[in-house]
């Protein structure tokens, strides 16, 4: 079917009425997708639970800073549109370009080793600086004096660690592409009444973005697509439906974020409507309150206040914040994807890895209570947060009872309860009360951060709601 759509294609090019660009290729669409086939592509992305965001790219080298000075914004990754530099300076940039100490399977052993199952880099940012060998344009870090490919690099390092799925970060708004850039500010895009829209957006998104995508999913076999930058005007829900099937076509099997589409609701990150592009939702910077019933989703969050490098960033979580984050997200049955911004050097910070080391502690004793998990059954616990597996309930207790009496309200018949970790000190009495069921547990914490009290139950279970 397709060739003879080439064939058509062709011919109503030479009568004029379909642009050129459309030309190689007739618009493919994928085959339609039953919900079992679905829950087979979403299935790994679902148990992983726990992923690392790498934003790096040639603004790390300045770090926050142009000329000296300090750039006041949150966002060093935005330091072109900012610092309002052209872009005739700041592609310079990619002449010093020369992260010597960047090392891939170093970074997916920080990542593995702290019980992250997927990597989401940069492999272009709103800066359009690629990371890896392009043949669509020279802006790339090929071109640099590092010359290597480092999205090649850290796909085999996936491959060879075996823990960690490889996945890309994708920017539809670029700066630094002329058929993408605003004709008022060109480089960067302000939502202002005077934006004038580019209209050779288009040709961007046909003769520019797909290419490119197509390498990177050919050639580098992510798992997932991670879009950011819709929201400029000339992109459009129709665009957005467009890339998704796009993406689907050249690999039925790749999984893409709500952000290929315009419906987002701004940091909350879900999609507005049921017809979105997209596979899940991206809330930023931000945990939701509750669950979110029949939705995939996944929390972006950092460590400091910045995704990309920032030299005078020291606003750092503590271990005992970003281990809490992950459960709590899981008990909301979502995903968490925690920032990293590498140095333009190309090391991670070691403030990062001290805290990733740190989770990774926890994750060795505590992650299958996460990985493939499902959202808690209660709607509120006073001492912390539950995820569950069938059969199982697995309490995460980040406040320990003074009184060493752990009130958990259930009404299904608890089979045990154990000290998740404590060997032959495993088990727990309990004591059936209006309440729920009261567990005797330990004077003290074993676990500062999050204990994990284990319960095998009864299916299916049922809960004491809270009064209201």
């Amino acid at each position: 079917m397709r060739t003879i759509a080439n064939h058509l294609i062709a011919l109503i090019i030479v009568l004029g009425s379909v642009p050129a660009a459309w030309a190689a290729e007739a618009p493919a669409q994928p085959a339609a997708e039953t919900p079992a086939q679905r829950d087979a592509r979403m299935k790994w992305w679902r148990e992983a639970r726990f992923g690392m965001f790498i934003h790096w790219g040639i603004y790390s080298i300045p770090g926050g800073e142009w000329n000296g000075k300090p750039i006041s914004a949150s966002g060093a990754e935005w330091i072109q549109q900012t610092g309002a530099i052209p872009v005739a300076e700041y592609e310079k940039l990619r002449d010093q370009f020369n992260p010597v100490k960047f090392d891939a399977k170093a970074w997916v052993k920080i990542a593995g080793d702290a019980g992250m199952k997927y990597l989401v880099i940069t492999s272009k940012h709103h800066d359009g600086f690629c990371l890896w060998d392009t043949k669509v344009g020279d802006y790339s870090v090929t071109h640099s004096p590092f010359k290597r490919d480092i999205l090649r690099e850290l796909s085999d390092a996936c491959k060879a660690d075996g823990r960690v799925r490889f996945c890309v970060y994708h920017s539809i708004m670029d700066w630094h592409h002329p058929d993408a850039q605003s004709i008022n500010k060109p480089g960067s895009y302000s939502p202002n009444k005077t934006y004038t829209p580019n209209p050779n957006f288009p040709k961007f998104v046909e003769n520019y973005l797909k290419p490119q995508l197509k390498e990177l999913i050919t050639g580098y076999d992510p798992g997932v697509i991670w879009f950011d930058g819709e929201w400029v005007p000339e992109y459009t829900e129709a665009m957005g439906h467009d890339v998704y099937n796009y993406c689907k076509s050249v690999n039925p099997a790749i999984i893409v974020n709500n952000r290929v589409g315009k419906s987002r609701k701004g940091m909350s990150g879900m999609s507005q409507n049921k017809e979105s592009a997209g596979d899940f939702g991206t809330p930023e910077q931000e945990i939701p309150s509750t669950g979110i019933s029949g939705a995939d989703w996944e929390s972006c969050m950092t460590m400091n206040g910045t995704w990309g490098f920032k030299k005078t960033d020291e606003k750092w979580k503590s271990a005992e914040m970003l281990t809490r984050n992950l459960v709590d997200i899981v008990s909301k049955g979502g995903n968490y994807l925690l920032n990293v911004g590498p140095t333009g050097e190309g090391e991670i910070p070691a403030a990062s890895v001290e805290r990733l080391a740190a989770i990774g502690r926890w994750m060795r004793v505590n992650g299958d209570t996460l990985y493939g998990a499902h959202a808690s059954p209660f709607k509120k616990l006073a001492f912390g947060r539950a995820t569950s597996k069938p059969g199982l309930v697995y309490l995460h207790v980040f406040n320990w009872p003074a009184d060493g009496k752990l009130v958990v309200p259930i009404e299904s018949a608890i089979k045990s309860a154990r000290l998740l970790g404590a060997g032959e000190k495993a088990e727990l009495a309990m004591a059936k009360t209006e309440q729920g069921v009261v567990i005797t547990v330990p004077a003290a914490a074993p676990d500062g951060i999050d204990t994990v009290v284990v319960l095998s139950v009864e299916e299916p279970v049922k809960v004491l709601q809270p009064a209201k």
